[in-house]
């Protein structure tokens, strides 16, 4: 069993994909300041930063928005100092930025130890820290528009199956199923298919309610200031029944 993200990457998919990304209707947002043209810290955790950061500013708590940055220090033995790394993310200003990558460094260790890196070699410099600034402010300005959140950061209990055993989503509005990328790139077939993974794992979930009203299935990137969307009823029935069959693993009626 593996994770949702690494469960696609090993599907074959139907030329251009069970979603090819073209489907899709983009909308470009206004951009107010450009971002700085190179980071210094991985991609992936800038990303990851973006996320959590915007869940704070948006009024999670600090300790839940980074509750699997905590949940991985936990494995490494290094709780307590997560707790002091926590404790000096405030908001949005440098240092609080600074310690938000160096806490997300944590994360990888929930699935496994590979990747990981002492976190105080985590060092984002002035540029890396102005981006993931510039791409929080973008993303709750995003929400004004295509809020409110009904649900974020859940996972997939009660729908897990013998191909998947975790996985987590980043946003629910009322009506549709959000996904963020920090990519310099447009989403491709591996990105469409996660998000579709994800709204038909969240319908047999413990939040499957959430779920019955979704009617979009939707991708933000921040960097590029562009939304993705697809209706749900343009996927054609047979794409959800292979997928649920032979990518998670359902039995289909």
């Amino acid at each position: 069993m593996v994770s949702v993200t690494k469960r696609i990457k090993m599907i074959k998919q139907p030329r251009g994909g069970y979603i090819h990304p073209k489907s899709m209707n983009i909308t470009d947002l206004p951009k107010t300041h450009e971002l700085y043209s190179k980071e210094n810290i991985n991609p992936g955790l800038v990303g990851t930063v973006v996320d959590y950061l915007t869940r704070f500013q948006m009024g999670a708590y600090v300790n839940d928005a980074f509750k699997v940055s905590l949940i991985g220090a936990s494995v490494v033995n290094e709780l307590s100092e997560a707790k002091e790394i926590i404790n000096k993310i405030h908001g949005l200003d440098e240092e609080s930025v600074f310690y938000a990558c160096q806490l997300v460094g944590y994360d990888v260790c929930c699935l496994n130890r590979i990747g990981f890196i002492p976190v105080k070699n985590i060092l984002p410099n002035k540029e890396t820290i102005y981006n993931i600034q510039e791409m929080v402010h973008r993303s709750l300005l995003f929400f004004k528009d295509y809020g409110p959140i009904v649900l974020e950061g859940f996972t997939f209990e009660n729908a897990y199956t013998h191909y998947i055993h975790s996985g987590d989503g980043d946003f629910l509005t009322e009506t549709t199923l959000w996904d963020f990328k920090v990519s310099i790139h447009n989403p491709t077939k591996i990105h469409t298919l996660q998000i579709l993974v994800y709204y038909l794992m969240g319908l047999r979930s413990e939040n499957s309610t959430y779920f019955e009203s979704i009617q979009n299935l939707g991708i933000y990137n921040p960097r590029l200031q562009k939304v993705y969307l697809i209706n749900i009823d343009e996927i054609p029935q047979s794409i959800i029944e292979d997928v649920c069959e032979n990518v998670i693993g359902y039995d289909f009626p």
